[in-house]
């Protein structure tokens, strides 16, 4: 591999790491405690388990196919999504209602982690999109092929 490759290879890595090892060991070692999140925007308690259980397969193997190349830019589409819709669904800075009225209060704290999860998505679509000009049609035409990330393409 290239050192070009070796850099990839390392932002790649970086760029999941939220997602894997840490958001998904944090799942499967406090599951419960994960569900009672869930909850808070799914009630129904089977319906929490699901969509955590989505969540979690979405950190798992998509943040896989991201580092291995594999299916890549289908992979960080979806988790591109899955940021935004965290981000909605659990992130709601404006829900406190003390955004304007409080610096210290919870609705800015949200706000921040807001930026954050759409900020990530950003991260995973330039692999949707690329860095190198060609924009969405490497990924409309085949999506779920490789960018092969390390050198072994174009």
């Amino acid at each position: 591999m290239t050192a070009a490759g070796w850099v990839e290879l390392l932002v790649r890595v970086g760029i999941v790491l939220l997602f894997l090892p840490f958001s998904a060991l944090d799942k499967i070692l406090g599951f419960g405690n994960a569900v009672d999140q869930a909850q808070q925007v799914f009630k129904p308690r089977a319906l929490a388990t699901i969509v955590l259980l989505l969540g979690l397969a979405i950190e798992l193997f998509c943040t896989l196919g991201v580092v291995a190349g594999v299916a890549d830019r289908a992979a960080a589409f979806i988790i591109a999504g899955y940021c935004a819709a965290t981000a909605l669904l659990y992130k709601q800075f404006w829900a406190p209602g003390d955004f304007w009225s409080n610096p210290a209060g919870k609705g800015r704290s949200l706000f921040w982690d807001f930026l954050k999860n759409l900020s990530l998505g950003a991260g995973f679509l330039l692999i949707v999109v690329g860095t190198d000009g060609s924009g969405l049609q490497p990924f409309l035409s085949a999506p779920f092929e490789s960018s092969h990330p390390y050198g072994d393409h174009r």
